[in-house]
């Protein structure tokens, strides 16, 4: 993730970073994800859908939807941006 931006409120953090394509929705997926401390298999099971699919979609494999998501917003001038809390270990 490149332009990460880490805020301390209290003591909680958050970790804020832009999402410009696939790769690096599926690195913030994957990162929120491992610190809550769950399994891609756990993830699928309470989605109802197959591990594969959490595995592709933290790779930001392409797809035709996702190129067209993103090639839109970036033609239309909007920023995604997603935030997460890092957990206290």
């Amino acid at each position: 993730m490149r332009k990460l931006l880490l805020e301390q409120i209290g003591m909680k953090m958050k970790i804020s970073t832009p999402i410009k394509n696939s790769y690096t929705l599926g690195q913030v997926i994957q990162q929120s994800r491992m610190q809550q401390g769950i399994s891609q298999r756990e993830l699928a099971k309470s989605l109802g859908i197959n591990q594969k699919w959490v595995w592709e979609m933290e790779q930001g494999k392409p797809g035709i939807i996702m190129d067209r998501l993103f090639w839109i917003l970036e033609k239309t001038g909007i920023t995604l941006s997603a935030e997460f809390e890092v957990k206290d270990r």
